[in-house]
């Protein structure tokens, strides 16, 4: 079997909640379907979230990456062959969300052919998650609403707290949320929209508060300021923009300001992810498998990522934000009950594209490019 074609089609999905936080809005779902074909007829997908705000990566660049360059890159290789395609692919600089995407899309297929789900074929620890939800920007009351109806409707109890506004804002949502919830786990991302003094201020009332992990609370440039932070706190620094390939974390852990590491595979696909869990792992450094406010799609690979390795199986993944969306291309529905996500059974990322609902949303044809 041979990968003959890479296809990218850009749809654009209703968004039912905006999604407000520290270095901008996802206030449009412009997503990119990634399929990798084979001359065999079957081809893997997965699904591409444009996130200019924090990659510079939007809906036409990742279009134009797979079906460009990274095409040229994995044309003609054995789909099985995970480490030639990442070294291919890892010779286009920067580019993280479409070469994420296309390592899923491999995956996808390779567990397609020898009918297993990409859970087990990464390590096959656990068949579910715990589900946390990040909790965007709003009124406090409001957001302790959010948290609320999500508890009562999925079970959830873990949640991420969007802050970075002034100190004030920030800890009265979390209050908010706390007070409503007195049992659920907590903890927050400023997405670097705190100054260091804002940092200090928040994070001492943070933690007296009960938040578990206070997640890029400065600017990536402050790298004393964020060594200082991390020494000062009793709860982890987790590093995420600043994590976003593995020679970026091996310099953060080596900074001294990353104390836990926010893995997502929308930006570093399966393999590369790997190859970040197991250098944390050898640091003894936890992880949290994050979310790039994905669709459905983007929430199931989120949760065979989570799923398939004891070191992240065991902590709630960030897996519910496909519910911003009033509705999306999955063809079936996410099972989440008493507050955890099963990943699916079915081979592959374990889901179908519902065809009509994707020629609805698509936003033009799709590019594609074929071996000759």
């Amino acid at each position: 079997m041979r990968i003959t074609r890479l296809e990218a089609i850009p749809y654009n999905l209703p968004v039912a909640r905006v999604a407000r936080f520290g270095s901008g809005a996802r206030e449009r779902a412009d997503h990119v379907l990634v399929r990798v074909h084979t001359d065999e007829g079957i081809f893997g997908q997965a699904e591409a979230q444009p996130r200019p705000y924090t990659y510079g990566e939007t809906q036409e660049s990742i279009v134009s990456a797979v079906a460009g360059r990274l095409h040229e890159a994995i044309a003609g290789l054995d789909p099985i062959a995970h480490e030639l395609i990442a070294e291919r692919c890892a010779a286009l600089a920067g580019n993280y969300v479409a070469r994420g995407a296309v390592d899923l899309a491999v995956w996808d297929l390779v567990g397609k052919l020898l009918q297993r789900p990409c859970r087990e074929l990464l390590g096959g620890y656990a068949s579910d998650v715990a589900a946390a939800h990040m909790v965007s920007y709003n009124a406090p009351a409001a957001m302790a609403q959010e948290a609320v109806e999500f508890h009562e409707r999925y079970g959830v109890r873990s949640f991420k707290v969007k802050v970075g506004r002034s100190v004030e804002t920030d800890l009265a949502s979390v209050t908010a949320i706390r007070e409503a919830l007195p049992d659920a786990q907590l903890y927050v991302d400023a997405n670097r929209g705190w100054s260091y003094s804002d940092a200090v201020r928040a994070g001492e009332s943070l933690i007296d508060i009960g938040v578990l992990a206070i997640e890029e609370p400065i600017s990536m440039e402050d790298r004393e300021g964020r060594r200082r932070l991390a020494e000062r706190w009793s709860v982890p620094l987790v590093g995420d923009e600043s994590c976003i390939s593995l020679a970026h974390v091996a310099r953060e852990a080596a900074g001294g300001a990353v104390r836990t590491v926010s893995l997502k595979a929308a930006r570093t696909g399966f393999t590369e992810s790997r190859r970040i869990l197991d250098f944390c792992l050898g640091l003894g450094m936890p992880l949290i498998v994050g979310s790039q406010y994905e669709g459905a799609l983007g929430a199931l690979a989120t949760a065979a990522l989570a799923c398939a390795f004891a070191a992240t199986a065991g902590h709630p993944a960030e897996v519910m934000n496909y519910t911003d969306l009033a509705d999306d291309i999955l063809d079936g529905e996410i099972a989440v009950s008493g507050g955890r996500l099963a990943a699916p059974e079915k081979p592959g990322l374990g889901f179908e594209v519902d065809e009509d609902k994707l020629a609805h949303y698509r936003l033009d044809e799709s590019r594609t490019v074929a071996v000759v």
